[in-house]
């Protein structure tokens, strides 16, 4: 729906802030753990419910996995950032504030990189950039029980205090589709590094969209924030609806308001939760109980050294040592298992070109189709190595090729060339046998012969078809192609 730079004659403006749950065993200020499950109020300590007296004490842990994500987006990390108390009340906020960073975060600038497009269309991909403007280091607060308690609400201490990473882009998405590219990117970025599970439906990664529109050279529109968007699915589905929306309370002369909103799945609607707060609603002032988080250079290059290939850098490897797209690299380093198992087959069959169509073409369906996970995958890379090789030597054809995947994936057997023994699948390369079937075809294929020599593409076809009918599907298709060619002219 808003997939194109303009939605009835308005730009679409988004920004997003991405609340990423760190993956440390404990909390960003006290020892509790960080679990997730667990019964209520069971993983809050005295700290978390801020009982007198207490005071916060930093995990080193989370600031390790905000130095390893500026790292990971080309960021400035701060050598001296400041906590800040960000006040407001709410039931399940015990201290009355949160600590949060405002003036100086931990991580400032960097950019986020991925593809927009289908490869197969006629506009093909765009490469697209999302400037982040900063990821800063907070806690959560807890949770507010509506469903159990009729007339009441009960609190659930168990996520005050787990850490968290924001991560605040600047407003250079054009596009809901645009903005859930970035999402995803964000959310292969953070999983990669192992900083955050990503785990959406546990809130481990939640996004808030800053949406917004415009006429086209016109100053910013009023922004209104969808938050607490936990699904890609949703996400989009919230954008779209909120961009006509206000598209609509414009053209009927009506002013936007900032405001907060929540998007509702059943009824695929966004409705407004509170006018939209400013800084200086919330009085940030500089948390006088932690002292000022020093990053010396030292600890930066040490955790620079221990952190594992990025996906980009992966994905520039993979372009220059197997000649793949940047498309294609990209779509290889979803994940490290797929990545892995990429290199693994492509090595093995030395057809890298053609491990890449087969990982992203139909093992990533048979994978879709049966929620299951690469390294769970009954197809193994030796395995897929094997049936490329068979493809590449011309044993095969490569619907042939489909049958022999379809049995291993099956578990009918384990063995390549077993299968293309057992079901007859090897193709036809012998010249003087193919032959003997085109004089056959082409002897009671006077018509298309006709047809085919006054310039009709669609009668060579039907001819190849015949051939690859007689030979049962075992002749090779270019060879077919390249002795017709021959015997027609």
């Amino acid at each position: 729906m808003t997939h194109s730079l303009l939605v009835q004659g308005y730009e679409v403006v988004i920004g997003f802030e991405t609340h990423a749950q760190l993956s440390t065993q404990s909390k960003i200020f006290s020892r509790a753990a960080t679990a997730f499950g667990a019964e209520p109020n069971t993983q809050a300590c005295a700290v978390d419910l801020a009982l007198p007296g207490t005071l916060p004490v930093m995990n080193k842990g989370a600031v390790e996995r905000a130095i390893e994500f500026g790292l990971a987006v080309g960021s400035q990390i701060a050598p001296k950032s400041i906590f800040a108390r960000k006040n407001y009340f709410y039931p399940d906020l015990p201290k009355g504030y949160q600590i949060s960073q405002f003036e100086i975060p931990v991580v400032q600038g960097g950019a986020v990189e991925f593809f927009l497009g289908d490869p197969s269309s006629s506009s093909g991909q765009v490469k697209k950039s999302v400037r982040l403007v900063r990821a800063h280091l907070e806690e959560d607060a807890g949770k507010s029980l509506h469903e159990d308690f009729i007339g009441q609400t009960g609190i659930d201490l168990n996520r005050a205090g787990t850490p968290l990473l924001e991560i605040v882009t600047e407003p250079d998405m054009r596009s809901s589709a645009e903005a859930v590219a970035y999402a995803k990117e964000l959310h292969k970025i953070v999983t990669w590094i192992g900083i955050c599970d990503g785990n959406m439906q546990e809130g481990s990664f939640r996004c808030d969209a800053n949406v917004s529109v415009r006429k086209p050279g016109a100053a910013l529109g009023t922004r209104r924030e969808i938050k607490n968007l936990n699904s890609f699915k949703f996400m989009q589905q919230a954008m779209d609806y909120e961009i006509l929306w206000q598209i609509e309370q414009i053209e009927d002369g009506r002013a936007i308001e900032q405001a907060t909103v929540l998007f509702n799945p059943d009824s695929g609607e966004t409705r407004a939760m509170r006018s939209k707060e400013d800084a200086a609603d919330y009085r940030y002032f500089p948390d006088p109980d932690l002292p000022p988080l020093v990053i010396a250079d030292e600890w930066v290059q040490r955790v620079r050294s221990e952190m594992a290939e990025l996906p980009r850098v992966m994905a520039a490897r993979l372009c220059a040592a197997y000649g793949l797209s940047e498309y294609d690299a990209s779509t290889l380093t979803q994940s490290q298992d797929m990545a892995a198992y990429f290199e693994a087959t492509a090595q093995a069959c030395g057809q890298p070109k053609l491990a890449s169509n087969w990982i992203t073409g139909e093992m990533s369906r048979r994978l879709n189709a049966s929620d299951t996970g690469l390294a769970q995958a009954p197809v193994t890379a030796a395995q897929l190595a094997s049936l490329i090789r068979r493809i590449a030597d011309a044993t095969i054809s490569n619907n042939a090729a489909k049958q022999v995947f379809d049995a291993l994936w099956s578990g009918e057997s384990a063995d390549v060339d077993a299968v293309i023994e057992a079901k007859g699948l090897k193709q036809m390369n012998d010249s003087s046998a193919l032959e003997k079937i085109l004089d056959e075809v082409l002897a009671v294929n006077a018509k298309n012969i006709e047809e085919f020599r006054a310039g009709k593409d669609k009668a060579f076809n039907a001819l190849v078809g015949q051939v690859m009918k007689a030979s049962k599907g075992q002749a090779n298709p270019a060879q077919v192609n390249e002795l017709l060619k021959r015997r027609l002219s």
